[in-house]
Formats: structure tokens, C-alpha cells, sequence
């Protein structure tokens, strides 16, 4: 495989497909949830923080609609759904464990960074606006 601009990331790249697929950070948080075995919708809500349940529920099915996760719905009163991956989604634990391994490792560089671009920017932005003379004396301004 050629490593040339244009040859590697073509629109029909597998690389961008699966990119397109697992770039949501809440596919990502709902495969990962999913890697010890099948969860209901409630329960995947709470261990993924903050997704809401619409959110979960188009992830979901986005992930269905791409075979990475199934839906199993159990006929019984009251009625019980879960999710859990299938064959294809399980080819994903290692790279996301590898991911996460990554972010645990580098993450507190990440937001290092941040932190000093930010400081930067504000500071930059603190040199560029313009000081206002105080209102008084010789200030036209001033009514």
C-alpha cells in the first residue's frame, strides 16, 4: 500500500470509513461500555456520563446501521431490550482498549496544552483591544 498523498485517504477509504464510524466520542463511550456484555438503554446511559437519551438512541442505532452493535428485544412484560456487539464490534475492543490506554496515558499533556494555548490566546487577545481613555476631562466622549 502506497503511503502517497491522495492513495491512502481516497473518499472511499476503508481508514475513513471506520473513522466516520467510530469518530462520535459517544460511539466510542457506547462500544467501549459495551465490551463486558450486553447492557439495557438506562444502563448504558448512566455509564456513559452525560449522553442523553436521545443521543444514546441515534448512536445506537447508527451503530446497528453499521453492524457493530445488535438489539436484542426479549418478549416479556414489561418489555426488556438490550444491546451488545456483535462479531464485527468485538473487532473494535482492542483498538478502543488502545485508545483508552493513550488518553490515560497522554491526556494530562492534552489538557496541559490546552491550557497554555488558551492563556495564550487570552493573553494575545488582552494585547489587541484597544484601552479606552477613562471618562472626564478631556475625553469628548463624555456627556
Amino acid at each position: 500500500m502506497s503511503l502517497r498523498p491522495g492513495i491512502v485517504f481516497l473518499s472511499d477509504c476503508p481508514a475513513l470509513l471506520a473513522m466516520e464510524i467510530i469518530a462520535s466520542k459517544w460511539s466510542m463511550v457506547t462500544l467501549f461500555a459495551l465490551t463486558d456484555g450486553p447492557l439495557r438503554h438506562g444502563e448504558l446511559v448512566e455509564l456513559s456520563g452525560g449522553i442523553s437519551r436521545k443521543v444514546l438512541t441515534q448512536t445506537l442505532r447508527r451503530l446497528q446501521a453499521n453492524g457493530l452493535v445488535e438489539r436484542h428485544a426479549y418478549a416479556e412484560a414489561p418489555p426488556r431490550v438490550e444491546y451488545g456487539l456483535t462479531d464485527l464490534g468485538r473487532t473494535l475492543e482492542e483498538p478502543i482498549r488502545m485508545l483508552t490506554a493513550w488518553a490515560r496515558e497522554n491526556g494530562e499533556a492534552v489538557v496541559t496544552f490546552r491550557e497554555a494555548a488558551e492563556a495564550a490566546r487570552t493573553i494575545e487577545a488582552d494585547r489587541a483591544t484597544p484601552v479606552k481613555p477613562p471618562r472626564g476631562e478631556g475625553n469628548p466622549s463624555r456627556f
